[in-house]
């Protein structure tokens, strides 16, 4: 069994959960990760709920109101991740817009203007290092007090030329040095195995674990 497969506790095999997520790239990786849990995981957009707003400074919080919104409107169980680049020489930034930075608002910019972006903004910059983060919550109700956490951290630096075909987002530009690849070069079952959200949903599938056991 690789590192992206925990197995499935038994108490939770048979939970339902709503998945608080409209974006293809992150629904489609994070179904990936989730089937070895055994959970039954349904998008939001299948049961009618309308994307949540996102309006915090943190991506902790952003997960938070995503979860608690998906699982007021369904009465179930919800997963949700909020994610994104941080890159050093802009003090964090990307960060929580990272959807969005080329948007005027808060509505989400296309992938192509979004990296357009960053790369206007690290012109000339010799510090390209970045990390990709993941905040991954789990509440059983909407006012769960005790909701699980996760966190992950994927660290590379920013290419001035894109590489590769796969991934979404920042992926073709989002290099691994001790792989000489961007994440976009990476099949999805690598890239599972060693990125921000494989990291954070193996901190989740123990703390679900943990939770089966007491």
């Amino acid at each position: 069994m690789s590192a992206a497969e925990p197995p499935a506790p038994a108490a939770v095999r048979k939970m339902r959960v709503v998945l608080a997520s409209n974006n293809r790239g992150k629904l489609g990786e994070l179904t990936a990760l989730l089937a070895p849990l055994g959970l039954e995981l349904i998008a939001q957009s299948e049961l009618g709920v309308s994307a949540a707003e996102e309006p915090h400074p943190s991506f902790l919080e952003n997960a938070l109101a995503k979860a608690r919104h998906a699982s007021g409107a369904t009465g179930l169980p919800a997963i949700a991740d909020d994610s994104g680049i941080c890159v050093s020489a802009l003090d964090g930034r990307p960060g929580v817009r990272s959807a969005r930075y080329a948007a005027q608002g808060e509505a989400e910019s296309d992938d192509a203007s979004n990296n357009a972006r960053l790369l206007e903004e690290l012109a000339g910059v010799a510090d390209r290092h970045a990390y990709y983060y993941c905040a991954l919550v789990l509440v059983r109700t909407p006012d769960d007090p005790c909701p699980l956490i996760a966190e992950g951290r994927w660290h590379g630096t920013v290419t001035q030329a894109a590489r590769g075909t796969g991934g979404f987002g920042y992926d073709p530009y989002f290099l691994i040095p001790e792989l000489g690849r961007t994440a976009a070069e990476l099949d999805p079952a690598h890239k599972n195995r060693i990125s921000h959200r494989g990291q954070a949903m193996r901190v989740l599938a123990q703390l679900l674990a943990s939770e089966a056991q007491r």
